[in-house]
């Protein structure tokens, strides 16, 4: 459903129309570094653009086409930002547009310096029914660059590629590398000992297939996924200690400026006028801190924007060519864990694939 203020100034019927926000998306969701680099845009344009790329988050993997055209929208205020090629990228590449992926993923590279999406792009080249360049791809020296969890999703892309050329053994050589370990397991281990899993299968390996498959379910369930999954536990109440000290410290000042202000008398009668003034405002003081505490508080709901779209920013629909990364974007990897490899034929029985 097209936004219904997204009226272009010339209001012509060709122009693509922005997707309808929720009223509840003010922009404040997105992490701080995406919001440090909207503010570089004017303030309009950057709530716009802010609450479209909050939409496509949302919808991604429930409504990857959808979650499309909002990034888009994005695109024609803040196409030359790096987030909005990023976005535009992700949301074309879930919704099944490889060629618009590929090409805003290569332009998001070119504004970075990241090379942190460089398995997606081999992906993609896979999408494209191009496997060879996406070992082309994997073969880069920028792949050498990738943290472990890229190099291990890199590794998983190429055996793909391999199975789609049908060369099943190389398959299983692609996933052999440093960061499969039967004995230790990272939040990328999971995914690779089920592909490593599958490659053996399809080259007659079964018993070792199997193996490899149990462990899957044994580093799940050491890492706190699968069955063993812990919920999330949010706190959406108030640090009661942290407000105490707050209103102390307020009361104190209150008490100090009314004792500051009461009028000159002589000296003893001063001195206790202030004792007086300073005991009444701690008394009231703590009154409004017990009323404060009982009634709790609400967040207040932020204003929301209604604007009218601009132009298409030209670098939205660049043809870009593959160009050499030079930097990559560090992702930490989870604490390791050691287990013995004998327990895993007690582990949980095969569960089907993701």
């Amino acid at each position: 459903m097209p936004n219904a203020r997204d009226l272009r100034s010339a209001n012509r019927p060709d122009r693509e129309r922005s997707p309808q926000i929720d009223e509840d998306v003010t922009g404040q969701e997105l992490d701080r570094a995406t919001k440090h680099e909207i503010k570089t845009l004017e303030p309009k344009s950057a709530e716009w653009v802010a609450r479209h790329l909050v939409m496509a988050g949302r919808l991604i993997d429930e409504e990857p086409e959808l979650a499309f055209q909002h990034a888009l929208a994005a695109s024609r205020r803040g196409g030359r930002l790096s987030a909005v090629r990023e976005a535009v990228g992700l949301t074309a590449y879930a919704a099944g547009h490889y060629g618009e992926a590929l090409r805003e993923f290569r332009t998001y590279r070119r504004i970075s310096g990241s090379n942190v999406h460089l398995p997606v792009m081999a992906d993609c080249e896979r999408g494209l029914g191009r496997p060879d360049r996406a070992l082309d791809v994997a073969r880069s020296e920028e792949a050498n660059d990738l943290d472990a969890p890229g190099k291990v999703e890199l590794a998983i892309v190429a055996a793909g590629a391999r199975t789609d050329l049908g060369q099943l053994d190389a398959a299983v050589a692609e996933l052999e590398i440093a960061q499969l370990d039967i004995n230790r397991a990272f939040s990328y281990s999971p995914r690779l000992f089920r592909a490593y899993a599958d490659a053996l299968a399809a080259v007659g390996r079964t018993e070792e297939s199997a193996k490899w498959q149990r462990q899957a379910v044994v580093a799940e369930n050491a890492l706190g996924l699968g069955e063993d999954e812990e919920p999330d536990i949010i706190d959406l109440g108030w640090d009661e200690e942290e407000e105490a000290r707050e209103e102390e410290a307020r009361r104190r000042l209150l008490a100090q400026q009314q004792a500051d202000s009461a009028p000159a008398a002589a000296p003893g009668v001063r001195d206790e006028s202030q004792s007086a003034v300073v005991e009444a405002a701690a008394s009231d003081a703590a009154a409004s801190d017990a009323a404060a505490l009982d009634e709790g508080s609400d967040d207040a709901e932020g204003d929301y924007f209604e604007s009218d779209d601009a132009e298409s920013d030209q670098d939205s629909v660049e043809a870009d060519e593959l160009e050499d990364g030079t930097t990559e974007d560090a992702e930490g990897a989870a604490e390791d864990y050691a287990y013995d490899a004998g327990d895993a034929d007690t582990a949980n029985p095969d569960r089907e694939r993701e």
